[in-house]
């Protein structure tokens, strides 16, 4: 598929894949230690990412949609209230999934030295503007 760099050719998801990309790039800007960070539809498609080329990005958002839907079912059945992120702590990092309203969940990888606070702050930040965002 061949994507216009013109922006009056381009198609509303692709328009709204674009702009969502751009706040992805922004928000691991905004720290040297968020590693990936991906927008995943909540049927499991990823609809803008920055990965390494090692991630295969279909299995990756597949899985995280998955986690988002146990994780949402479990949260109900001991009454906790609508689901608004899960944190999984591995030996190499932290990776949040915090849902991004009606546009899915936003996964964020980041090292071991992160500051957990200000990654949960800035990625709670740019997934309400995840859901702020036009698409079609």
């Amino acid at each position: 598929m061949v994507i216009s760099k013109d922006p009056a050719n381009l198609s509303v998801q692709e328009l709204y894949a674009r702009k969502a990309r751009g706040l992805l790039r922004g928000l691991q800007a905004s720290s040297d230690t968020i590693q990936a960070s991906a927008l995943v539809s909540n049927d499991g498609l990823i609809v803008a990412a920055v990965l390494s080329e090692t991630v295969d990005a279909d299995r990756f958002g597949a899985m995280c949609a998955s986690l988002l839907a146990l994780a949402t079912r479990a949260a109900k059945e001991v009454d906790r209230g609508e689901l608004r992120q899960i944190i999984l702590d591995g030996a190499l990092g932290p990776m949040l999934l915090t849902r991004a309203g009606d546009s899915g969940v936003l996964a964020v990888a980041a090292t071991p030295s992160v500051n957990l606070g200000k990654l949960i702050l800035d990625t709670r930040n740019t997934a309400r503007s995840l859901a702020e965002l036009k698409h079609g």
